[in-house]
C-alpha cells in the first residue's frame, strides 16, 4: 500500500477542533469580578499572576473575589482577564475534569457577592497542556520568526487562519495549547459536545464561552 503524506491526512476539517475563548461578542459591560487579592498573591516581578510556563504560583491565600454591580454583570459559565486565568464556574470546571483531567489546573476561589455573602463557586482556570500538534503544512497561517520567541517563532492567525492539526500528537488528548501560538486555547469537537450536554451555552446563549472553528479562523 502506498503512504500517504501526513499532510494529507491532517487536512483542516470543519466541525472538528476549535478555538475556544471567553465570549466578547455579547456587548455590555462584561462581568463585575474584582480579583481583590491579586497583588498579595502575585511573584514579582511578574505583572499578573500566572507564570510564564503557565500553571500556578505557590499562593499565600486563597483567590479573593468579589462582585461589583457597578462595574459589570455577574460572571458566567467562563470570563477572561483574571491575571492570566481563566474563571470557570463549578459545572464547567466539573466537565473539564470528567473529560480531560490531565489538561488542567484550577484553584477554588473565594467568591464574594456585593453584600459580602458567599457567591457560588469558582474557580481559577489554566490549561496546561501544551502540544506541538500544528501541521504547518496542511495548515494556512503566517508564522512570524524572530528570537524573541520560543525556539524562534510564532503562529500569527489574524486576517483569516485554517488550521490542522496532527492526530498523532493529540491522540486521545481533547483540549491543548501550542508552543507558539501564546495563550490560545484549541478544543475538538467531543469536549465541545460534551459541554452543550451539560446545558452550558447552546443557540444564542453562550454563557461565556465562544467556539470558532479552526478552519475558519
Amino acid at each position: 500500500m502506498r503512504s500517504i503524506e501526513p499532510s494529507k491526512l491532517n487536512l483542516p476539517k470543519r466541525g472538528e477542533f476549535f478555538l475556544l475563548m471567553p465570549d466578547t461578542t455579547r456587548g455590555g459591560r462584561g462581568h463585575g469580578v474584582v480579583f481583590e487579592n491579586v497583588k498579595n498573591l502575585r511573584v514579582p516581578p511578574r505583572l499578573v499572576l500566572r507564570p510564564e510556563g503557565g500553571g500556578f504560583p505557590p499562593l499565600i491565600e486563597k483567590p479573593l473575589l468579589v462582585y461589583s454591580p457597578k462595574k459589570g454583570e455577574p460572571p458566567e459559565d467562563l470570563e477572561g482577564g483574571m491575571s492570566g486565568y481563566w474563571l470557570v464556574s463549578a459545572r464547567l470546571r466539573d466537565v473539564f475534569v470528567s473529560f480531560d483531567p490531565d489538561a488542567f489546573e484550577f484553584v477554588a476561589c473565594d467568591y464574594r457577592l456585593a453584600d459580602g455573602s458567599k457567591g457560588p463557586s469558582y474557580f481559577l482556570c489554566d490549561v496546561t497542556r501544551v502540544l506541538d500538534a500544528v501541521d504547518e503544512d496542511a495548515s494556512t497561517f503566517r508564522v512570524v520568526r524572530d528570537e524573541s520567541y520560543p525556539e524562534g517563532k510564532f503562529y500569527d492567525l489574524r486576517g483569516g487562519s485554517s488550521l490542522a492539526f496532527r492526530k498523532d500528537v493529540i491522540g486521545a488528548s481533547h483540549i491543548f495549547r501550542t508552543p507558539y501560538s501564546g495563550n490560545l486555547v484549541f478544543c475538538d469537537s467531543a469536549l465541545r459536545i460534551a459541554i452543550l450536554a451539560a446545558g452550558i451555552g447552546g443557540g444564542e446563549i453562550s454563557r461565556g464561552l465562544w467556539f470558532t472553528d479552526a478552519t475558519d479562523i
